[in-house]
């Protein structure tokens, strides 16, 4: 199936999944800072230091995974959209990356990181999907490895300023891929019943006979949930945080300080691997 700006492909609830390009420039120059995010937090916490293997799930466009294998980690990267992986191949052929769900993914040896960034994990609804994706990270890392997490932070809505810039406002962004422009409309609301961040977002661009609306959704993970998941799943947290992180502003490191107020827009997480699960 080819792909251009003015017929992207649309096969699923996420235009820009299906359209890895038009993703690279919706959301661009993260990869540098996420390897930073990842690399400093590694440096300060681990265990063991020399040529550390990495495992990257929901990888994207392989951006992270590339520049942290240039940082010297044996990565090997994953995704559940095959699209993202073929561009992922495609961009980066040195790079390992496969097609692979969070909740069965498996590895020849267990890895000394496992990385899962940008709210992958909050795509997984249902609390029991949570926890077998996180018993399944628990079995890919080795005794002591360090799983870092980056995501949503649900309790950012409990805020008077979470709930208006979440949920009062519409967010408008234009983005030029390969000279046409292209428009998006995003809308978040609130699923209570379901503990669900849903967005609306309506793409329009030129040659597009009527907009395209899409649905998606973000579980919502209070920290202590999280920490109570994680530690069922066999983990010790070592740090939670909300800022500073790749996507706070300013932007990690800032000042070198790790601010534990917990009201921010993201949630940042280093776990480590403990024995056993419960």
């Amino acid at each position: 199936m080819t792909t251009s700006a003015s017929d992207p492909v649309r096969s699923s609830e996420n235009l820009l999944t299906d359209n890895p390009a038009l993703y690279e420039r919706t959301f661009p120059g993260t990869g540098d800072r996420n390897a930073r995010f990842v690399h400093d937090l590694v440096t300060r916490f681990a265990d063991r230091a020399d040529s550390p293997s990495l495992l990257d799930i929901g990888c994207g466009t392989g951006r992270d995974a590339a520049r942290l294998a240039e940082l010297g980690y044996a990565v090997r990267a994953v995704d559940i959209a095959p699209r993202m992986v073929t561009y992922a191949r495609n961009r980066n052929p040195g790079l390992t990356v496969e097609v692979g769900d969070a909740r069965t993914v498996r590895t020849e040896a267990p890895v000394d990181v496992l990385t899962c960034l940008g709210s992958t994990l909050l795509h997984l609804h249902d609390t029991g999907d949570l926890v077998a994706a996180l018993r399944n990270f628990h079995r890919c890392l080795r005794p002591g490895g360090l799983a870092v997490f980056e995501m949503r932070n649900g309790a950012f809505l409990l805020t008077d300023r979470g709930r208006r810039e979440l949920l009062d406002e519409e967010l408008v962004a234009r983005i030029d891929w390969e000279g046409v422009e292209y428009t998006s409309r995003t809308t978040l609301r609130l699923d209570l019943p379901a503990q669900l961040l849903r967005r609306q977002r309506t793409w329009t661009w030129s040659g597009c006979a009527e907009p395209v609306v899409q649905h998606t959704a973000w579980r919502l993970l209070f920290p202590q949930e999280l920490r109570f998941l994680l530690e069922l799943s066999g983990f010790e947290v070592v740090t939670m945080f909300d800022a500073p992180g790749p996507l706070t502003e300013p932007a990690w490191p800032a000042d070198g300080r790790i601010h534990e107020d917990l009201t921010g827009d993201r949630l940042h997480v280093l776990a480590r691997r403990a024995d056993a699960t419960r």
